[in-house]
């Protein structure tokens, strides 16, 4: 009878192989699932140590160990979905499923009528909120909420440009009229914004005058106040050069007190001329840089490696959002499966670890992308056809002891 114990335990041995495969190619498809493999261990009758027969032990079957999970990397597939996450790495998404913590590689997310990140089973997405661009440092569901970007008061520029040093320069005292270029060598505008975002133009005037040497006098003039016909001017200061050409001592200006028509708060525009130049060239403005803008309204969003939720806006502007953090165990082969791509940690798989994608060994994360599943379907075809084999082969085993037991009972 033994040896029908035998076969009937490789016959089971061989069913559960066979299920876990049939769920591993079930699962090819799977975003996020890992593979597992039925390993077996041999069994044989209890024994005293040290009383072995001398003879040899014949063993009494077969049994399977464990169903051992292999989070070994899968491929990553590019998506047209910006809020799609792969994690290239360690590292698991933590998410709040009817108030429960879980977590999983599937990083297919959308967002929910409240704002909530969420996967396609409703779980929320763990991370670090951000309020106004700044991240809270403590942990919770992601939520986009800032659908509108509000408007910020231009209080700097930053312009670097060239005032040609080959200028002839002005009779000393010429006073600068802005709709009379004789009165100045050079002028250039650009867009400032008041706190309700309202687009104003400012535009500097540049004079040499004589007897100035390399130093030229700025003066200004901002639309939409409530001064003369709506207009503002003033004089900004003096730019000195050195004889090189370089920008000498101070090279922040600032303007005076700018009262909006629109009722917007008073405000001061501080201009920084770092690197610009005194060169005998054609006067001509490089680039500006305005910290100001109008309202926003999202756009789009984006995510970087390390983790982070960017809001674009239709004002060009960005804004942090918040922080997608990873989760890693000591041993994350004993964390159990709950169904819907999720793992809930046990006592083996030791204390979750959360940190930052692309730190204290967590993974990376890229945008527009899914993790696949690890599945090779042919290797697991191959090894469907090995455990089926051995299916049959332990079946034989019981028909072949069954004809024996059956030529013993004629005797």
């Amino acid at each position: 009878m033994s040896s029908f114990q035998t076969a009937i335990s490789g016959l089971q041995a061989a069913s559960t192989d066979l299920q876990v495969l049939g769920n591993n190619i079930s699962n090819a498809n799977t975003v996020g699932y890992k593979e597992s493999n039925a390993e077996f261990a041999d069994a044989y009758a209890a024994a005293i140590a040290g009383n072995a027969p001398t003879n040899g032990q014949i063993g009494i079957g077969t049994h399977v160990a464990t169903v051992a999970q292999q989070f070994s990397q899968g491929n990553i597939q590019s998506t047209s979905n910006p809020l799609d996450v792969a994690i290239n790495g360690n590292g698991f998404f933590q998410f709040n499923v009817n108030g429960s913590t879980m977590y999983g590689r599937n990083g297919q997310f959308q967002l929910d009528s409240n704002g909530y990140v969420i996967d396609s089973n409703g779980g929320k997405l763990i991370g670090i909120p951000a309020v106004s661009g700044t991240l809270t440092g403590g942990s919770g569901p992601l939520q986009i909420t800032e659908g509108m970007l509000q408007p910020q008061a231009t209080s700097g520029l930053v312009m670097d440009l060239n005032l040609n040093a080959a200028t002839t320069p002005l009779a000393s005292g010429t006073a600068v009229v802005p709709s009379d270029p004789t009165t100045y060598n050079y002028s250039t505008s650009t867009t400032v914004y008041d706190s309700l975002g309202a687009a104003h133009l400012m535009t500097t005037y540049y004079q040499l005058s004589s007897g100035s040497g390399t130093t030229w006098h700025v003066y200004y003039s901002v639309d939409g106040t409530t001064g003369a016909s709506g207009m503002t001017s003033g004089s900004l200061g003096s730019l000195p050069f050195t004889s090189t050409g370089a920008v000498s001592g101070t090279v922040t200006l600032n303007t005076g007190a700018l009262n909006w028509a629109d009722a917007a708060n008073p405000s001061t525009v501080q201009v920084n001329f770092a690197g610009s130049t005194n060169y005998s060239t054609a006067s001509a403005v490089n680039s500006v840089a305005d910290n100001g803008y109008a309202a926003g309204s999202l756009s789009n969003l984006s995510i970087s490696s390390d983790g982070n939720i960017f809001g674009q806006y239709s004002n060009g502007q960005s804004s942090l959002l918040g922080r997608i953090t990873l989760t890693n165990f000591a041993a994350p082969q004993f964390l159990q499966r709950a169904g819907n791509n999720y793992y809930i940690e046990t006592f083996q798989s030791g204390q979750p670890l959360t940190g930052s994608p692309s730190s204290g060994g967590l993974g990376t994360l890229q945008s527009s992308a899914v993790e696949g599943s690890n599945v090779n379907l042919s290797t697991q075809l191959v090894d469907l056809i090995v455990a089926q084999q051995a299916y049959q082969a332990n079946a034989q085993t019981i028909k072949t002891q069954n004809t024996v037991l059956q030529t013993l009972l004629s005797l």
